[in-house]
């Protein structure tokens, strides 16, 4: 303002309300929301103050860690600790300094990170062969077992068991044919964690009049009218049943991860799983059939004379005359193919089912404190993955 002398007459300036030299006025503090990452991020809303200078800056310190964001309202602050409480409060900047802090904000927690498990049991290996055209089952696919939104303490180590593939059956020359062996189980254990575990695929039946083996999902039956064994519930599906002995039927296929091994005596073995390709993508595992990756299927039942296929997402397909079995495909649980026979002698064995996989994913940008058994870490659309394809451990 200016004042005139009453003496001298002289005008003078007084910095009084002065309004180029004051500071803002304290904000109103709004709603705080959780934002786009909830772990690690909050949204503080504000509302100007309508008298006074005007403020340039907008700032939202947090209480605990003081870690601040600036902007317009809502302010959006990154960058602060899961499963912790937070209030916040907001400063009015301009040239000449800061405004009061504005009351505290009500309190918000941030939320745990979420972890997704795929978990894939090792497949199971492939039945023998027997004299006279007899062929076995093929092994049926590991479980597959997919868990979501599971909590992982900080600082706490997980272990990672990866199942290898059943063992197929050996045997000597003109001798019956015997079982495959079951693949064995994966799963991922620590503390407050509980999950099920994915088991084993079931071995193929060898031609020596014995059923199949139950896993994951189920081994084939031999070529002597055996039905396949059965899968478990939410990991897999039963083996196919296996032709009629002599007729140039084949064994039966084993079960997949998304179906049942062949119904006709033709021993295809059921396909995998496509319901988690989005993971094959990001982490390139998996059979990849035209863009779309598998996990899990059932191997070929023996072949008498001609290729049984097996299912996608890993599944062997058996070989013509007499061969042995072939191996499931590695980290995908695939069932083997059982051993092939089309003439009256000279026996053969079955394929080793395919090794098992686990992969965990979370949402955002991490890496774990430590990890044991080399896993790849890749970032992939907006998820981390670290995918173990034996055993280990992992420290979050």
């Amino acid at each position: 303002m200016t004042v005139k002398s009453v003496k001298t007459g002289v005008s003078t300036s007084l910095a009084v309300g002065n309004a180029n030299a004051a500071k803002p006025e304290a904000p109103t503090i709004g709603a705080v929301a959780a934002g786009a990452a909830p772990t690690t991020q909050v949204t503080v809303a504000y509302t100007a103050a309508t008298k006074g200078a005007a403020a340039t800056t907008f700032t939202a310190t947090s209480t605990p860690s003081s870690i601040t964001g600036t902007g317009a309202s809502p302010i959006t602050v990154s960058g602060l600790a899961p499963s912790t409480s937070y209030t916040f409060t907001v400063k009015a900047s301009n040239a000449n300094g800061d405004s009061l802090a504005s009351s505290a904000s009500s309190s918000i927690t941030t939320t745990a990170p979420q972890y997704d498990m795929l978990v894939i049991a090792g497949g199971g290996g492939g039945g023998g062969a027997g004299n006279n055209r007899g062929n076995g089952g093929g092994g049926g696919a590991g479980g597959l077992v997919f868990s979501r939104s599971q909590t992982l303490n900080s600082s706490t180590t997980y272990t990672v068991t990866v199942g290898g593939g059943g063992a197929g059956s050996t045997n000597g020359l003109n001798s019956p044919g015997s079982n495959g062996s079951s693949g064995s189980n994966s799963n991922i254990t620590g503390t407050g964690l509980s999950l099920t575990a994915a088991l084993g695929g079931g071995g193929g039946g060898g031609f020596s009049d014995t059923a199949p083996a139950g896993g994951g999902s189920g081994g084939g039956g031999a070529n002597n009218d055996y039905a396949g064994a059965a899968g478990t519930s939410g990991q897999g599906f039963a083996g196919g049943l296996g032709g009629t002995y002599f007729t140039g039927q084949a064994g039966g296929g084993g079960g997949g991860a998304g179906e049942a091994g062949n119904t006709d005596g033709q021993g295809q073995g059921g396909d995998g799983s496509s319901a988690y390709s989005s993971y094959g993508s990001a982490t390139s595992t998996g059979e990849n059939v035209g863009g779309t990756y598998f996990y899990a299927g059932g191997g070929g039942g023996g072949g008498d004379g001609t290729i049984r296929v097996g299912g996608s997402g890993g599944g062997a397909s058996s070989s013509a005359g007499n061969a042995n079995g072939t191996n499931g495909t590695a980290n995908t649980g695939g069932g083997a193919s059982s051993a092939s026979q089309s003439s009256s002698s000279g026996n053969t064995n079955g394929g080793i089912g395919g090794s098992g996989i686990v992969i965990i994913k979370r949402t955002g940008s991490f890496t774990a404190t430590s990890t044991t058994g080399s896993p790849t870490r890749v970032e992939d659309g907006g998820s981390t993955y670290y995918t173990f394809t034996g055993n280990g451990s992992i420290t979050i």
